[in-house]
């Protein structure tokens, strides 16, 4: 094993599991590849080819060879081969975190460097720019380039470092690289331009200088990496310690947990209905909070969504009045119409208190859906606990929609016209409206419009000065009295309506009609409704049809239409003294039957039905996802501990060098301007870390 960790190799991720020991496959395999993805006539393409190479002789960096600035497409290459390199080359040396090698033949001119211009428009500071000048022993004879390699004639803030890599004549004959390496070393020495910075020049100080860029950024982010460290192992401290306890051999391990378990969900079902519990929803309403608001908003709205359909409730009291009389004519409102007709509205709110109870039911099995969450480490005792308890739910739902259709069935039963709330025949027309009105349509001649006390009872409308009823302006029978409504005036803030004689008489003194205004329209409506039930109807000019238009039910006796409206008044007062009583009943019934016996459930029997349904192994047995999280946490755990102690004995004193000063750099703004220049290739350095 040993021989194989240290032997050279590479991998490529396009062929995952094989490794290259020869690598003059390597070679041949990145042309395949390339000709694979590009074809064989100088296409391109932005998929990366991603080689890793194993040795102990390199330094672990990430290298990115890109791609040289084409200028002119041949080949399969598209016409717009120029912008789509400069795109792919950008995509990578824009990162804050790279290091860009701008490399330039030393047999070019410089100042014509597309690297160069590249780095300078995405480095202008030149702090992570590092020149490179290649095929320094390929320059003409008395030539060289010591000027540039001294950071003389076009200064770079990092300076250039001159390589001498293998030639092709060296590839092809398989020079060995450390040959390569020694041979770019004679070089330096020996030449008489570079000899005096020959320490300075070559691959392994390009590799130095890498290596040193590496340390500098490891020392600058360590801080904050020891702090996330530190965060990452508080984050998962108390998991762990948990974790640590876990004693699989411990034969009393699965009866403990087992025991903690339904103690864990009983405490976390009793907080989630009372409140108070340790995971507080903050994006919906659940739990207790729910069904509170279905007690006291959902079933109430129930209630009073259920409206009744005005007309066909009337046509209902007519028919019943009609019916009990038979052929005779009653001169007395009846009181078994009235039972009839209220004991069918309180069939109705079956309805509602049902469907309050189906609310509750599921809002109960949502909420051990949530406490079972923390069961998951053992998947079978999840599944078994949530079908228990949430079969027991259904059946104290079945007991309490019995109990519930018992209490509608008490109701209709019984019919208390003795209520104290209730107004009952005796009292229906002693109700009075008292209040201020003004008499609108008295012209300034006569006085003008004037506010006077007005008081109504069965028999008469009167009016007084004051609301002493000391001095009586007027009393005006109800007989043949009819009310319509006014069109309020443009200038007018008042509400009005009026009041007028079938038979065409004078209602007050020489008027037909008397105007009365109010201050809101809710006063007025309340006045035409007291006025209906003195037996003052409004106005129509044309009977309407009911909704299968069979006018002919509906019958103008005065008589019977007081009748009507009487039992009306009646069944309003009634059912108003019924939903004050179902409204509290109805939550009070749920909360004994359905969800106290619930919580008594979970707590005393929950754990023998557990014990019952499923052997202790079966029930306790641990779910592979778990057994892998715990490892992985504990794997984890210790890696953190492992990478902060190597953190701490990191030596303060570790050598960095400080980013040089700034050049004069703006011979690269003239280059902007400058013609094209021969295609130069660009390569980009990532030590790790960096990335």
């Amino acid at each position: 094993m040993l021989s194989i960790f240290f032997t050279e190799y590479a991998e490529f991720l396009h062929c995952k599991g094989r490794k290259f020991t020869d690598f003059d496959e390597v070679r041949q395999e990145i042309e395949v590849e390339t000709d694979r993805i590009t074809g064989v006539n100088k296409g391109i393409s932005s998929i990366p080819i991603n080689l890793r190479i194993y040795s102990p002789h390199v330094l672990s960096l990430t290298l990115i060879d890109l791609p040289g600035i084409t200028k002119v497409p041949v080949g399969d290459q598209p016409p717009d081969i120029e912008v789509q390199i400069r795109d792919m080359i950008m995509q990578f040396i824009a990162r804050e975190n790279c290091l860009i090698l701008a490399v330039t033949p030393a047999n070019t001119d410089l100042a014509n460097s597309d690297a160069l211009k590249l780095a300078k428009e995405v480095d202008p500071q030149g702090l992570r720019t590092i020149g490179v000048i290649t095929k320094l022993d390929l320059m003409d004879e008395g030539t060289d380039a010591r000027e540039i390699l001294e950071n003389k004639l076009l200064p770079l803030r990092r300076g250039y470092i001159g390589v001498v890599n293998r030639s092709q004549k060296d590839i092809d004959g398989k020079k060995d690289i450390k040959a390569a390496l020694l041979a770019e070393r004679k070089f330096f020495l020996s030449h008489p331009a570079y000899r005096h910075m020959a320490d300075r020049m070559g691959t392994p100080y390009l590799q130095k200088v890498l290596n040193q860029q590496l340390t500098n950024h490891i020392r600058d982010t360590l801080p904050a990496f020891r702090s996330k460290l530190q965060s990452q192992l508080l984050s998962i401290e108390h998991e762990v310690e948990v974790y640590k306890n876990f004693r699989p051999e411990d034969p009393t391990r699965k009866t403990k947990a087992l025991l903690q378990m339904v103690q864990q969900f009983s405490v976390d079902f009793e907080k989630r209905i009372e409140g108070s519990g340790d995971q507080v929803d903050t994006l919906e309403l659940s739990g207790g909070a729910k069904i509170n608001r279905i007690f006291h908003e959902r079933f109430p709205f129930e209630l009073v969504k259920m409206e009744f359909n005005e007309k066909e409730l009337r046509r209902e009291i007519s028919y019943a009045i009609k019916n009990i009389h038979g052929i005779r004519t009653g001169l007395f409102t009846p009181d078994m119409a009235f039972e009839a007709i209220v004991k069918k509205q309180i069939v109705k709110l079956k309805g509602p208190c049902l469907k309050s109870v189906d609310l509750v039911m599921q809002e109960l099995i949502n909420t051990v859906k949530k406490c079972t969450k923390k069961l998951a480490t053992y998947p079978r005792l999840c599944e078994e606990t949530e079908r228990i308890v949430a079969g027991y739910i259904r059946e104290r739902e079945e007991k309490t929609k019995d109990q519930v259709l018992l209490l509608i069935d008490i109701q209709v039963s019984y019919i208390n016209t003795n209520h104290e709330d209730f107004i009952g025949f005796a009292n229906i027309f002693l109700k009075n409206n008292e209040c201020w009105l003004t008499i609108n349509n008295i012209g300034i001649m006569k006085g003008g419009s004037k506010e006077y006390w007005f008081v109504l009872t069965a028999e008469s409308l009167s009016w007084y000065k004051d609301d002493e009823e000391k001095e009586k302006k007027y009393m005006l029978p109800l007989d043949n009295l009819k009310v319509r409504d006014v069109e309020k005036s443009f200038m007018s803030s008042k509400h009005i309506f009026a009041l007028f004689n079938t038979e065409q008489r004078n209602v007050y003194k020489d008027y037909r009609f008397l105007e009365l205004a109010c201050d809101s329209q809710e006063e007025v409506d309340s006045w035409k409704a007291s006025l209906l039930r003195a037996g003052v109807y409004p106005d129509k000019s044309s009977t309407e049809n009911d909704e299968n238009g069979q006018a002919d039910n509906f019958s103008m006796d005065p008589q019977l239409e007081r009748q009507v409206e009487t039992i009306r008044n009646l069944v309003d007062s009634y059912m108003s003294i019924i939903n004050k009583c179902i409204r509290d009943l109805i939550p009070k019934t749920i909360m004994h039957l359905m969800i106290n016996n619930v919580k008594e459930f979970i707590n005393a029997e929950l754990l023998a039905h557990l014990y019952s349904s499923e052997d202790q192994n079966t029930l306790m047995e641990e779910s592979a996802e778990q057994a892998q999280r715990r490892d992985e946490m504990l794997r984890m755990y210790q890696a953190l501990k492992e990478a902060l102690a190597i953190i701490g004995d990191i030596s303060t004193s570790t050598v960095s060098t400080p980013a040089p000063p700034p050049v004069d750099d703006s011979w690269l703004q003239q280059t902007l301007l400058a013609s094209a220049a021969p295609s130069l290739p660009v390569s980009l350095g990532i030590p790790p870390g960096l990335q």
